[in-house]
């Protein structure tokens, strides 16, 4: 798609466009109202042909739209873009092009005209934006497109406010609309006299993943810095979201230091981690890994078999469980050096015992649980998102749960009824451990994590070696690995057997998955297949 821009001073969307170029569209020329005017010399150095029309003192509006036209007439267009042309064009002229599309700085119909931050500022609105529209006759009017809004702060005055709108809201709905308009989504509705009346668009929908995601949160907090001291942070939260969350959990213990931005990195995937299961269960999380996890008849057991795990990797970690905090539960948290402990509720014993550690941060997420438990119907937020730089990935949250229905057994040796129970348990945790990640796990606990490594066969020996050297009372030997993709090739189900274990639970789907089975059953295993893997890269 070509686009005639038409811009009455600096045409800064027009540049903007002509940088990025929204779905393949191109300036084939840019017409300024005046030979100073900016634009012209930014343009054509960014090789886009330019001509100055300037409205003579004493010319008719008509006349100089006439010029306009016939400048035009020079250029092929398809679409004509008008940015800071602050004239009300003529119906003649819009009878003669297609299409004219107009960015104006607020959400109209509210504040039209030349002083919209003005009016915005004077009104005490807490939020602008701006709206593409297709130009008419009137003032700021037409069907709109599309538009963006931006928050107005307190203290902002007119220039701050005017560069927020043209960045944040300019910059990403003008390039929006002419990417639509370029790919065919948009169609302009019009009257009997082809007037534009309205603008149907065709909205690229896959399930509930739009095609334009917008997210509105307030900041909660400043943190003290973010993952290093020259980094600055802050928290922000959903007054929608009703899930259980560190970001709305209160700090119970008065005085203790605020969380940092690991802290709530670490928290939240611990508390993620722990809503896996309708058991009591209890995790330790490093680095948003967890060092243990275990579920048992009772919290204390649970928290006890988690940490059992990597004891050395557990000090200064965090701690998550998925029933009310009991005495005895966090007599033992306290036992060693922990960041952050989060729970759904606290007995008023185990909160006196825990708020005795200065430093040691007690978040409450029992006030959005119904008995002060968690579990899986917990997880009801169904999307989750990674920042990048320009944009965002938007992906649904993998709340799946692997059954004994869903396995396929593919060795000759088939698995016990207790190997299938810490395989389902290995699983869940496994979904909570950086790619490539193995889990080595005994019953309903962890044995040993080898999380985060570039080669499978490196993941198995870390979670081999953990197992051996940092397991309290624990041993490979027996024991179920878990693999959260299909191994490529045997050899990392090899070290798995020398390691000890005698059971692997993994997605399958290689295409040497035969020379692996058969691998499973010359070493003796018993091999499942989950048909789905556990990928986890961030």
């Amino acid at each position: 798609m070509k686009i005639a821009g038409i811009a009455g001073n600096r045409g800064r969307n027009l540049l903007h466009i002509a940088d990025i170029s929204p779905g393949g569209a191109e300036l084939s020329v840019v017409v300024a109202n005046g030979e100073d005017a900016p634009v012209l010399d930014d343009a054509a150095a960014r090789g886009v042909p330019t001509v100055a029309v300037e409205r003579g003192d004493d010319e008719s509006r008509e006349s100089h739209e006439a010029r306009l036209l016939d400048a035009l007439a020079e250029y092929e267009f398809d679409v004509v873009c008008l940015d800071g042309f602050m004239r009300v064009l003529s119906p003649e002229f819009l009878d003669s092009v297609d299409t004219v599309l107009n960015i104006h700085p607020s959400l109209l119909p509210a504040f039209p005209g030349a002083d919209a931050h003005a009016q915005v500022l004077d009104a005490n609105v807490r939020t602008t934006g701006a709206t593409v529209h297709v130009a008419t006759e009137a003032v700021d009017d037409g069907p709109i497109v599309t538009q963006e809004s931006v928050p107005v702060f307190e203290d902002d005055d007119e220039a701050s406010l005017k560069e927020r709108v043209l960045h944040d809201a300019e910059f990403e709905a003008y390039p929006r609309a002419i990417r639509w308009f370029a790919e065919g989504a948009v169609e302009v509705e019009r009257d009997d006299q082809g007037r534009p009346v309205g603008v149907d668009l065709a909205t690229d929908v896959r399930g509930d993943l739009p095609a334009r995601r917008t997210v509105s949160n307030r900041r909660e907090d400043d943190l003290r810095y973010g993952e290093n001291p020259h980094q600055d942070a802050a928290v922000y939260a959903s007054d929608a979201s009703e899930e259980p969350s560190v970001v709305h959990a209160p700090q119970l213990n008065e005085g203790a230091k605020a969380l940092s931005y690991n802290n709530y990195n670490d928290a939240d995937g611990a508390l993620n981690l722990i809503k896996e299961f309708e058991e009591p269960a209890a995790a330790v999380i490093k680095h948003t890994n967890p060092a243990g996890c275990a579920t048992a008849d009772t919290l204390a057991d649970a928290y006890r078999d988690a940490l059992a795990t990597d004891a050395k990797s557990a000090f200064g970690g965090i701690v998550a469980l998925n029933r009310e905090c009991d005495a005895e539960t966090a007599t033992e948290i306290v036992d060693s050096f922990k960041e952050v402990v989060v729970a759904p509720g606290y007995t008023d014993d185990a909160l006196d015992t825990l708020t005795e550690k200065d430093n040691l941060r007690v978040l409450d997420v029992g006030d959005r649980t119904e008995d002060n438990t968690l579990g899986p119907a917990d997880r009801t937020e169904r999307f989750t998102e990674k920042a990048l730089v320009g944009g965002r990935l938007v992906q649904e949250r993998d709340r799946s749960t692997i059954t004994r229905e869903d396995l396929e057994v593919v060795t000759e040796r088939e698995p016990t009824d207790e190997q299938l129970e810490s395989m389902l348990f290995a699983w869940k945790v496994l979904k909570h451990v950086k790619s490539n990640g193995i889990l080595i796990a005994d019953g309903t606990e962890t044995v040993g994590v080898g999380m985060g490594q570039v080669s499978r066969v490196d993941a198995v020996d870390l979670a081999a070696m953990k197992a051996e050297k940092d397991a309290e009372g624990k041993s490979a030997e027996g024991a179920v690995v878990a693999s959260d993709a299909f191994f490529p090739f045997p050899d990392a189900v090899e070290a798995a057997a020398d390691a000890g274990v005698e059971a692997v639970i993994q997605p399958g789907g290689s295409v040497n998955d035969d020379d692996v089975i058969e691998a499973a059953d010359e070493l003796g295993l018993t091999m499942v297949l989950t048909g789905q893997r556990a990928f986890r890269h961030d």
